[in-house]
């Protein structure tokens, strides 16, 4: 079977982003299929481009990369362009590679275009993957205010769902939301994937001469307001109030509100605030595991209920309990196999008093840890979720033959 996968923001385990498609794509690769994977240049990526259009492999994968830069700190209309750049340049691939099944992969919703042109064009059965509600989550958090530009995101939405033979959603809420919304009769949710031999396998401590083992709550990922990072800057203002300077708040990310956060630590002296850099996923493994909690902070807004990162998954496989502030799946998840909390994500007191009572509690820290590995091994791994996902492909394959 050809597999097509547009996906705009693909990486490695060298990289400093989730790596779902490429462990997806190995997989596939492993079980005898071609995937070509069409995709650009991401700040967060190990991925480089020699020229404007480059071919490059990776474990049996094909890549098409496409050299335009995006990057979480660029202004709106700059990102919208890179989008745009990209939907255009990744069409030509569309028109021009032989797939049996053709896979775009959003956010962003313009992902949808070269998608739409292989279905249409090119008579591809089209597999839509749904990774947040876009433009929904966009309309909410108030990024997308124009009228005009509302109505069209959501009427070439509705066209990628439309033509679409299958929709793979990140969660299960994303496919109750979708179902809800768009009616549609072949929705299935493949979540997010934990490496679990990355993640579970014992890594050697490195506290940069600053932090202590269970000591410390962690965030990985974008430092941006869809992140709710100011939620955790006044969690740690609020543990040193109480003078509990010896539990830290560690961010490692970029992002637009970096600066600002970093500012105002300054501002405030908070020793236990840290903020470090983008660091490959094969080093980032350590920070996770010897952490006392993971932070998977977002703002509060219906919309991100939905949401599936990384972080949540790696943590879990890692043995570290969550903290999160949905109120969707992840709330329900967390207290069915108690392996984390949910907090009020306008609430930083809150947040910093349950890292204390975590902190004077090491064994409840240690069963939440020990059920969170299992779980995750039992329902995350992504050899696991490859398949599940490839058996979809494969029956989306096999009801287009039938048709022609």
């Amino acid at each position: 079977m050809k597999i097509l996968y547009f996906y705009q923001y693909f990486s490695t385990p060298k990289g400093s982003w989730g790596t779902r498609v490429y462990e997806f794509a190995g997989e596939w690769v492993k079980q005898g299929h071609e995937v070509t994977v069409v995709t650009s240049v991401y700040a967060k990526s190990d991925i480089q481009a020699k020229g404007l259009l480059d071919t490059q492999y990776f474990d049996g994968i094909q890549v098409k990369i496409i050299n335009v830069t995006i990057d979480n700190r660029q202004g709106f209309l700059k990102r919208i362009w890179s989008f745009i750049q990209y939907a255009l340049l990744s069409s030509w691939y569309a028109l021009t590679l032989s797939a049996d099944v053709v896979i775009a992969s959003s956010g962003p919703i313009t992902v949808g275009l070269p998608g739409l042109l292989a279905r249409y064009l090119r008579k591809r059965p089209l597999v839509f993957e749904t990774r947040d509600l876009w433009p929904d989550g966009a309309i909410e958090l108030g990024i997308l205010k124009n009228k005009w530009m509302i109505r069209g995101a959501k009427a070439f939405e509705r066209r990628c769902y439309k033509a679409s033979s299958l929709i793979v959603a990140l969660s299960s809420g994303m496919k109750k939301h979708i179902q809800l919304h768009h009616a549609h009769p072949n929705v299935i949710d493949v979540t997010n994937a934990a490496n679990i031999e990355l993640f579970a396998t014992p890594k050697a401590f490195d506290g940069r001469g600053v932090l202590q083992q269970k000591k410390y709550a962690i965030y990985t990922g974008n430092i941006g307001a869809v992140n709710n990072s100011w939620w955790l800057l006044h969690a740690a203002h609020e543990l040193s109030k109480q003078g509990r300077d010896d539990i830290h708040v560690v961010l490692i990310g970029e992002g637009q509100q970096r600066e600002a956060l970093e500012a105002e630590a300054a501002t405030l002296h908070l020793k236990n605030f840290i903020r470090w850099g983008l660091m490959p996923k094969e080093e980032l493994v350590s920070f996770v595991q010897h952490a006392l909690v993971s932070l998977v902070p977002l703002k509060g807004t219906p919309v991100l209920d939905t949401s599936s990162p990384n972080k949540f998954f790696e943590s879990l496989a890692a043995g570290v309990p969550v903290i999160q502030n949905t109120q969707g799946w992840m709330k329900t998840f967390l207290e069915e196999h108690r392996i984390g909390y949910t907090v009020d994500p306008n609430n930083p007191k809150a947040l910093a008093d349950v890292l204390i009572e975590l902190s004077n509690q090491p064994t409840e820290w240690q069963e939440m840890g020990e059920r969170a590995k299992h779980i995750a091994a039992k329902e995350f791994d992504k050899t696991f979720l490859a398949n599940k996902m490839l058996d979809a492909l494969k029956g989306v394959v096999q009801t287009n033959k039938k048709r022609v």
